[in-house]
Parts: C-alpha cells; sequence; structure tokens
C-alpha cells in the first residue's frame, strides 16, 4: 500500500497483517483522486472507518488542509498515526478519533463541525438482493448527521462491494460512480 499521488507520492504504508482491515487498493484510490482532481485542494477533509488513513495520507499528499479520521480500533489509529508520521506532514494536519464512527457523527454535527470532503471505505456488507442492505455503507448514507458536517457544495465519496445493493434516500444525489473489481465508489452530494 502507497501514496499515489502528490507531494509525498510513492511512499510506502505500514498496513496490518490479516484480513481484519481491507486498504482501498491504489487502482481505486487513482481513480477516485483523479475524479476529485483540484477539488481536494486546501479541503478540510473527513475520513470514516479510517483504518490504516490510506484515504487521508492521499488528501493531504494531494493539498488538503487538514483531515479528521475516526477509527474505532486503538491498534489502527496508532498504525495510521505511524502511517501520518512515514509520510512527513504536519502535525497539526491530523486529528484521530479513536471512536464509533455513528457517535462521532453525532458529536461532530451536534459542533456544527463542516467538511468540504468526506470519505468512506467501510467493511464491506453482504449481498442483499432482494432486501434492503444493513452494510456500514447504508447505515452511512441513512444516518441523519452525515448530510450535517458535508458544507454546500462538499462531496461524500462512499465505497462498498458491488454485491451489496444500497438504497441511496433523500437528501442524497449521486453526482458519479466508479467500478473497479468488486469495489464500488460513489460520489455523492447533499440536494
Amino acid at each position: 500500500m502507497r501514496i499515489t499521488g502528490g507531494t509525498a507520492a510513492r511512499r510506502i504504508l505500514k498496513a496490518p497483517k490479516g484480513l481484519e482491515v481491507r486498504p482501498t487498493p491504489d487502482l481505486v484510490k487513482q481513480a477516485v483522486f483523479n475524479s476529485l482532481g483540484s477539488r481536494v485542494e486546501s479541503a478540510q477533509v473527513l475520513e470514516l472507518f479510517a483504518g490504516t488513513g490510506a484515504l487521508s495520507l492521499e488528501c493531504l499528499s494531494r493539498g488538503a488542509a487538514s483531515t479528521v479520521c475516526v477509527e474505532k480500533s486503538a491498534r489502527y489509529a496508532e498504525l495510521l498515526r505511524q502511517n501520518f508520521q512515514i509520510a512527513g506532514f504536519v502535525p497539526q494536519q491530523l486529528q484521530v478519533r479513536v471512536q464509533d464512527v455513528f457517535a462521532a457523527l453525532i458529536q461532530l454535527a451536534e459542533a456544527s463541525t463542516k467538511f468540504n470532503l468526506v470519505l468512506a471505505d467501510p467493511p464491506y456488507g453482504e449481498k442483499n438482493i432482494g432486501r434492503r442492505s444493513t452494510s456500514f455503507a447504508q447505515q452511512l448514507l441513512d444516518d441523519p448527521n452525515l448530510p450535517k458536517v458535508i458544507n454546500a457544495g462538499g462531496l461524500f465519496v462512499l465505497g462498498h462491494s458491488k454485491r451489496d445493493m444500497l438504497s441511496i434516500p433523500r437528501p442524497w444525489m449521486e453526482k458519479k460512480l466508479l467500478k473497479h473489481g468488486d469495489s464500488l465508489m460513489r460520489f455523492l452530494s447533499v440536494a
């Protein structure tokens, strides 16, 4: 796993052994960031289900002002901090919240904290043909606090498995869909 573009391009990042965390593949990251283009520059970024922080680190490498990473596992949050140091970013650019994503969204919304870009590539859900998804991706779309933390004109980029058939409720509007293998990346805005 590495940073694919920007000032820290080609820096190799630490990833945990085993299958507990599924870092966003480099090719998928490249496609996402090619689509985002200059939107990342000077952005305030929120990464949910941050894991190793690969998406946030990619944002910082490409000129984002700061990033808040939410990761429930203290072990993975420590790995994220190590990756941040490896990449050589300024300490004030990163805030790591070791907590449940949905609890963090409540707190961020109550504090009126806003972001230009929200990224989430949560653990994949199960195949759900004929029933509504119960995956973390669907739970994020259904969470009433998530739209509250996105600035007007901001974007929510959500990764999920193509076998996880999501329902896109209001207030979300899909702007773009990227497909890569089993991965889908949806670019959504608040209507």
